[in-house]
């Protein structure tokens, strides 16, 4: 298993962040996949996402003040993926920071490094559109 991190300051405060990247505006941010359906319930959202020849559940929900989302069950691409979003005011800028763990389910050589490689660059992008909603 990999731990990646991306991390950028944004010229806006936590919550208008929040209020504009929900579950499934932060599953289309990251770029690899689309939106196929959301399910609210009480405490958790469920997001199917789907791309290439494959649908991936995520779920969301919020721990200790970030919001934390992991592939549900073990359709998808992975083995293991977890991801923290996190958001730290700073004098009128928040700090958003995204750690993600990840293990691929396929059996590759160095297979875990290149799914980090991947989901580093699928945060990036994330920081990348949330920024440019604020510029």
């Amino acid at each position: 298993m990999r731990e990646v991190t991306a991390s950028r300051r944004i010229h806006a405060t936590p919550v208008e962040i929040s209020s504009r990247f929900d579950p499934p505006a932060i599953v289309e941010a990251e770029g690899s996949f689309t939106v196929e359906s959301v399910d609210e319930r009480e405490e958790v959202t469920i997001v199917v996402a789907s791309g290439p020849g494959m649908q991936l559940p995520l779920r969301f929900e919020y721990r200790d003040d970030a919001l934390y989302y992991t592939q549900d069950g073990e359709q998808g691409p992975f083995e293991h993926m977890e991801t923290w979003l996190e958001f730290d005011s700073l004098n009128g800028e928040t700090a958003v920071t995204f750690r993600s763990s990840v293990s691929l389910a396929a059996p590759l050589p160095f297979g875990d490094r290149i799914a980090a490689w991947k989901r580093k660059g699928e945060l990036n992008r994330a920081l990348e559109a949330i920024a440019s909603e604020f510029d």
